[in-house]
């Protein structure tokens, strides 16, 4: 699985990405992490912006490098904030290109329903009209950015992951290397 951080910290991976890898990988579960170039704040495209960004600006971007990182990996794990509307919105923009079963660790209590009113696959509620590939198939709140991991939090992700592992989740996923194009963030073969 894959880890995210949304912004790279000054000397190491951001708290509590950094813990929750170590206490998967203590508890036997591969984790890889990557850090986003451009992670903090929300899609570009929400704010009406170009979707390509790069360094520690205020406007969230991935790259078609990140994508392809991240479509690697059997599951993704989006590590939030306590943004409602960001934690939608980011989420969206992950699945968007990606066909993968997401994990969210955040702090906000927000439900599988939030997820579907945006568009957004998930296990449990289906959206009516879906904008994203990927689905979110767990949710565990209650983990702030920032701040130490407890370990009945990291024992919740944990459950959650050995539970989506034993489905023999499909190993390579689809990339929507249409939008990517469309989008801008990839070049066509023409090209």
């Amino acid at each position: 699985m894959v880890a995210i951080a949304m912004t790279p910290g000054r000397r190491h991976i951001t708290k509590p990405v950094c813990e929750i890898t170590q206490g998967l990988r203590r508890e036997s579960i591969q984790v890889s992490v990557l850090v986003l170039e451009a992670g903090a704040g929300i899609p570009m495209d929400d704010v009406g912006a170009s979707t390509i960004s790069k360094g520690y600006g205020a406007n969230f971007g991935l790259s078609a490098r990140e994508i392809e990182q991240i479509a690697r990996h059997k599951i993704l794990l989006l590590n939030m904030g306590n943004v409602n509307s960001h934690i939608i919105s980011k989420t969206r923009k992950f699945l968007k290109y990606i066909k993968i079963p997401t994990v969210i660790a955040c702090e906000y209590p927000i439900d599988f329903e939030d997820f579907a009113k945006a568009g957004i696959r998930t296990k449990y509620v289906k959206p009516k009209n879906p904008e994203t590939e990927g689905t979110v198939v767990a949710i565990v709140s209650g983990i702030t950015r920032g701040e130490t991991c407890s370990r009945i939090k990291l024992n919740e992700l944990a459950k959650e992951i050995r539970a989506i592992l034993s489905e023999n989740v499909e190993a390579t996923h689809v990339v929507r290397s249409d939008l990517l194009i469309k989008e801008g963030l990839m070049a066509s073969e023409g090209e």
